[in-house]
């Protein structure tokens, strides 16, 4: 198998992700990780064993034994460092959001094109093994025709004012946090897992907080809860602490979510229900393992991810047998699986979320935005 070398771009919260995984992929070497600053970079190389360290990107966009980037970097970096690396000749890889604005998703998907270059944006929760299988029922038709898709997406980790991250921050996140942090996610998935596009949203945005104690140094994503006390200013906040969107998908269905950083207890509940002309379904990212399968006329199902028993299609994206979990870390693991095979192959099929995809994301995005500000249904 061709061996790959990459490098890490962000050594945070999902730097360290994206590192853990790549490592288990096994022809797939980290070369180099950059960091916003020397020490940071050094740090990250130290921990995880990567003989390249530098808060340089160009260092890493030079070296042509490296053929792939990792963008694990806030928000606001996403498109010049995408585009720098898309100019180098490496394929990318960038967290979603993929931009803060449409006009750079527009100008990065141009220039992949322009470059053919290899590019995929992070949207890893389309392959939780269960997930997979949830897809291939409705392309199937068990469900029958869709009509109705609701859900949440809540944490709790940003409910205190005291709670902080760089998201907070719309000049490193741009204008939509809670909405472009994890409502991507939601909308992307449930477009994924029915193949219908979003053709209407109605949103209502909220801050709860608009003000927050902002640490004089710097907080890693998560870590806020067990981080000690220190010196604070205030900061004005002007990104959405909650969102409720309500939608039309494909010519039919209608749904509903909500998406919130301040749910008290919620850790990471990713919940999605689709029910159809024939049957019904739901998931919880809290237990992602299982899949409730509801009927009208018999008893409701629940099962637990079995590879053996899935539509072929769904089975592939599960590497462990039945009773195995196979989770978050897991779903990386698939993304990457399948972006590096195609580095490795371009003449395979694309199995996994391109530029295109991200782009898209951030069209949903701006017709969200545009709607909570009109306090009216927008189409897209």
């Amino acid at each position: 198998m061709k061996r790959i070398k990459t490098a890490i771009v962000g050594t945070g919260f999902m730097g360290k992700v994206h590192a853990e995984q790549v490592r288990r992929l096994g022809n797939v070497e980290i070369a180099a990780v950059v960091g916003s600053r020397p020490e940071r970079a050094r740090a990250f190389a130290e921990v995880n064993g990567i003989p390249i360290a530098t808060d340089d990107l160009q260092e890493v966009l030079d070296n042509q034994e490296i053929s792939a980037v990792h963008i694990c970097t806030p928000n606001v970096d996403h498109f010049p460092q995408s585009l720098a690396a898309i100019e180098a000749g490496k394929a990318v890889l960038c967290e979603k959001p993929m931009t803060t604005t449409v006009d750079e998703a527009r100008k990065l998907v141009d220039a992949a094109k322009a470059r053919n270059a290899i590019n995929a944006v992070q949207h890893n929760l389309r392959y939780y093994p269960v997930l997979q299988q949830a897809r291939q029922m409705i392309g199937h038709g068990d469900l029958g025709d869709v009509l109705i898709v609701q859900g949440t997406y809540s944490q709790d980790w940003l409910l205190y004012e005291t709670d902080w991250n760089w998201r907070i921050d719309t000049a490193e996140n741009g204008q939509l946090r809670v909405m472009g942090d994890i409502g991507s996610h939601w909308m992307d998935m449930i477009q994924h897992l029915t193949g219908l596009s979003i053709t209407a949203v109605c949103a209502d945005l909220a801050t709860f907080h608009k003000t927050r104690k902002r640490p004089k140094g710097s907080v890693e994503t998560f870590s806020g809860k067990k981080a000690s006390a220190q010196d604070t200013e205030d900061f004005p906040v002007d990104s959405d602490d909650f969102g409720s969107v309500l939608l039309h998908l494909g010519g039919r269905a209608r749904g509903a979510y909500t998406v919130s950083q301040m749910s008290a207890g919620r850790k990471n509940r990713f919940f999605i229900e689709i029910f159809g002309t024939k049957a019904g379904l739901s998931w919880n990212q809290e237990q992602p393992d299982t899949l409730w399968i509801g009927y009208r006329n018999e008893p409701n199902q629940i099962i637990v991810k079995d590879a053996s028993l899935f539509y072929p299609e769904a089975a592939k994206f599960a590497d462990l047998p039945g009773g195995h979990s196979e989770g978050y870390d897991d779903s990386h693991k698939q993304l990457f699986k399948n972006f590096y095979a195609r580095i490795a192959d371009p003449s395979i099929p694309i199995d996994y979320p391109t530029f295109e995809d991200g782009l898209h994301g951030m069209i949903l995005l701006s017709k969200v935005a545009e709607s909570s500000q009109k306090q009216a249904w927008v189409k897209i």
